[in-house]
């Protein structure tokens, strides 16, 4: 490159599998340098360009190439791709992606996404394939369920009862089920019971994590929070992207979603923003402490909470509850102290 003893304002990387776009702007403002390289010759590109804010869409490889380019002097910034779609200027192609993620990076209050550590990342990982052999079970659960009810046998709800009854159910009326059917039937209960074992494994290793793991045990002492909302240190460790906890609730969708002109404040549904698995599991926390109104005196949101109850639709409580959830996880993690720990010192003396 004869561009690469110039100072550069920023540089973009529209990443790919195998090919990198990159886009170097100069302190003119001006497009310093365009080129393609390929996955490999990453670092080396790099070294011989200057230390510069080097601007990135949030992908799989982002954190890969952050941490990379970090070693070599550069100061990446992960930018989600929601962010980057106002600057791109022209029809859409490789070039024009980098050429926007470059002047994105230069925004002095744009948002970006924090690096996260290679123990974030395993814990991560767990989390998603646990979630998705749960999905796979609960579908070859329902398989199962379909091709009984084809031959007219129906079984409760529950997946409890269906694994007490489908054995007996194949022994004993053998005269409705054909012996062509009954073995596909066998298959997915042996599917079934191969991912029961597995789900397990991994739910036995991320409990494992969150004893072990400091802020696992402090975000645990929050009422309602098991070992499977660990999941909020592998996205966000301590908290440090968020300057309140509300901010964080938002980044989970668990505020109403909010179209407003003219002065005029219309707020609608939840936005459902952010990990649909996060929100998920806050809500689930919640409807568990909803299920037992006799210990909500034990927290301090307990008045809140009696307050609220009567006037509140089931859903909306949950909702409602679920945000302060997410609120207090988020300063429990930055904060580093437990939930209520002035609270417990207080009831110890």
């Amino acid at each position: 490159m004869d561009t690469t003893t110039q100072p550069l304002a920023s540089i973009g990387i529209d990443i790919g599998k195998e090919v990198f776009h990159v886009v170097g702007f100069g302190t003119d403002g001006k497009i310093a340098f365009r080129r393609k390289i390929k996955r490999l010759a990453l670092l080396e590109t790099f070294r011989r360009l200057p230390p510069s804010v080097v601007g990135m869409e949030a992908c799989l490889s982002a954190y890969f190439v952050s941490r990379a380019l970090s070693q070599l002097g550069h100061q990446p910034r992960i930018i989600p791709a929601i962010y980057v779609k106002p600057f791109v200027k022209g029809q859409k192609n490789d070039y024009n992606d980098a050429e926007a993620i470059a002047e994105a990076a230069l925004r002095p209050n744009l948002r970006v996404v924090r690096e996260k550590t290679q123990d974030q990342l395993d814990l991560q990982a767990l989390h998603r394939v646990r979630s998705r052999l749960v999905s796979r079970r609960t579908a070859t659960i329902n398989q199962i369920r379909a091709f009984l009810i084809e031959q007219g046998i129906a079984v409760r709800t529950g997946a409890g009862a269906l694994r007490n009854s489908l054995l007996a159910i194949l022994e004993n009326r053998q005269d409705e089920i054909s012996s062509r059917m009954r073995g596909p039937i066998v298959g997915l209960y042996e599917d079934w019971i191969c991912l029961d074992q597995r789900i397990e494994a991994l739910t036995g290793e991320i409990d494992q994590i969150g004893e072990k793991e400091a802020n696992c045990r402090r975000l645990m002492s929050v009422p309602g929070i098991g070992p499977l909302i660990t999941a909020v240190v592998a996205a966000i460790g301590t908290g440090e992207a968020f300057e309140r906890g509300r901010d964080f609730a938002a980044w989970l969708g668990l505020v109403p979603r909010q179209y407003s002109t003219g002065g005029r404040s219309i707020l609608g549904r939840i936005s459902k923003r952010g990990s649909k698995y996060l929100r998920t599991l806050f809500i689930q926390a919640a409807n568990v402490i909803l299920m037992r109104p006799h210990n909500w005196q034990r927290f301090s949101f307990g008045t809140w909470l009696q307050n609220a109850a009567p006037r509140l639709h089931r859903n909306k409580l949950a909702t409602a509850l679920a945000n302060k959830l997410a609120r207090i996880a988020w300063s429990v993690l930055r904060n580093e102290k437990i939930f209520d720990a002035a609270r417990r010192e207080v009831m110890a003396i």
